[in-house]
């Protein structure tokens, strides 16, 4: 009798769990950061290229806005427009350990990139405002797979304060960072490339 019982136990918690999603709880300043991403949803800002150590004209003389266009959540979709290119979005994901960063990058006619969805997982508990994301095993094999060495130790960072969002990107050798500026927001533009 006593072997039925716990038997019973058993199969009741077995059921309770299965019937349990599982949680997406990662340290509070975790947290913090991506509901304060949260609360921009919908809206639109221009941002200005602040350091760029490589001098690249690819943004020079360019409207750059930020579109923090899709939340949920676990994940928010911040298309990066530089003039009339659409062709970038910041994908920021809750994983349940932390929260990783991903760079979609399209074509104009919705078709993927050769180099897209690189980025890298945060294994630090970072700030509310601040968080930094090495780049994770998948992003170092494809750009070695991409010639592309010299970003296999990116880090990439995610900066939030009541009036500023920065994206910052840095490695050896190599420093860029936009501003965007939250205090006025502007006209959101056209959806990405490839979005659904």
């Amino acid at each position: 009798m006593r072997f039925v019982a716990l038997f019973l136990v058993f199969i009741n918690a077995s059921l309770q769990a299965a019937q349990t999603s599982p949680s997406l709880s990662s340290h509070p300043n975790q947290q913090a950061f991506f509901q304060a991403l949260t609360e921009l949803c919908g809206k639109a800002f221009s941002g200005k290229v602040t350091v760029d150590t490589t001098g690249s004209e690819s943004f020079a003389g360019k409207a750059l806005v930020m579109h923090v266009r899709k939340c949920s959540d676990t994940q928010i979709h911040i298309p990066f427009h530089v003039g009339d290119d659409r062709s970038r979005t910041w994908i920021i994901t809750r994983t349940g350990s932390g929260l990783s960063l991903k760079h979609d990058h399209r074509h104009k006619d919705g078709s993927e990139d050769d180099v897209t969805m690189y980025g890298g997982l945060n294994h630090e508990a970072g700030y509310a405002q601040v968080q930094s994301f090495p780049a994770d095993s998948y992003t170092q094999w494809m750009f070695a797979e991409k010639d592309l060495p010299q970003s296999i130790n990116n880090i990439w960072k995610i900066f939030i304060y009541p009036e500023r969002f920065s994206y910052q990107l840095v490695r050896e050798g190599r420093e860029f960072r936009v501003d965007f500026d939250l205090r006025q927001s502007v006209e959101p533009p056209p959806a990405p490339w490839g979005a659904m």
